[in-house]
């Protein structure tokens, strides 16, 4: 397949980090990379949605302290992106949800229309300028190295995000910028498939299964129009987690589960170790998070004496 021809994706993960761990990103580099060896995918970005402070787990820190650490955490990659919108609302926001204001935020940015798995593939998800005198960002000068590519779409959204919810936090809060605000032009680049897609590890994969948990319709929407893609923990058949929900069997051809034949010590990793660790004074953290975050840890007295 051509470049314009694969579906173009942008990974989002929603989550407590509490904190994030090396863990984290490894999930999303891995699903990248998976993704990339189908030859049906091109990952152009990834979207950190830590949860809001309402959603009453033990030991969750104020989500000032989880941005930051995320933002800390992604600081040196050039794809991932910390998104503060789910902190921001008075109360908790469901996973649905967060997706959804994902697609729309992405249409009034690039002005484009985003594809779900029910859009043809034939559908041009780019679309032309809304100001068709303007000069265009990436000027196409009839070669194909200098032909605008959705990588660098990915480049001109997050600037553009960051005006929105990027800024890093020097305050309690971040600078919020009204998403309404003037953005720029929509540039026309290929007629691509642009799509965001849930990456989640198999543990929330499993949490589908259990009874009244998740609403019947918001399952509908994230695996029926979204999809989704899991990274397992080592030993976890995410084949029979599917079996046990009708909808996790309806859509299938949805769920994308990441295969690695090696076992990888970053999938084992988890807040919760790390919290331990802190906690415990045990060395073995600086496995778990990036130096950045536990720096800012100590500096900021998090979990060292927190339960849960």
């Amino acid at each position: 397949m051509t470049e314009n021809t694969k579906t173009h994706v942008i990974l989002l993960s929603c989550g407590s980090f509490n904190p994030i761990t090396k863990g984290h990103i490894h999930m999303f580099e891995k699903a990248k990379e998976y993704l990339h060896k189908t030859g049906k995918f091109i990952v152009i970005g990834g979207i950190i949605s830590p949860v809001h402070d309402s959603y009453g787990k033990p030991g969750l820190v104020p989500s000032r302290h989880r941005l930051t650490m995320c933002q800390l955490a992604v600081q040196s990659s050039d794809w991932i992106r910390v998104d503060p919108w789910e902190c921001y609302q008075d109360t908790w926001q469901t996973t649905c949800s967060v997706l959804e204001h994902h697609r729309d935020l992405m249409k009034r940015v690039t002005g484009c229309i985003l594809s779900n798995v029910n859009t043809p593939s034939t559908t041009p998800v780019i679309g032309q300028p809304q100001n068709k005198t303007q000069t265009a960002i990436y000027q196409n000068h009839n070669t194909v190295n200098n032909k605008p590519t959705a990588i660098k779409l990915w480049g001109k959204m997050s600037e553009s995000l960051g005006k929105i919810c990027c800024v890093r936090p020097h305050m309690d809060r971040f600078t919020f910028v009204d998403e309404n605000a003037n953005l720029g032009t929509a540039m026309r680049y290929e007629e691509i498939e642009l799509r965001i897609l849930l990456l989640c590890g198999s543990d929330l994969l499993e949490s589908f299964c259990i009874p009244g948990l998740w609403k019947d319709s918001d399952m509908e929407v994230i695996v029926g129009d979204f999809g989704i893609v899991v990274v397992p923990r080592d030993g976890v058949d995410t084949e029979r987690i599917m079996n046990h929900s009708s909808v996790l069997r309806k859509y299938k051809d949805n769920i994308t589960v990441v295969k690695d034949d090696a076992n990888h010590p970053m999938s084992i990793v988890s807040s919760t170790k790390s919290r331990l660790a802190l906690q415990h004074g045990d060395g073995h953290v600086v496995d778990y998070l990036n130096q950045p975050v536990i720096d800012y840890i100590l500096q900021s007295q998090l979990y060292i004496n927190a339960s849960g």
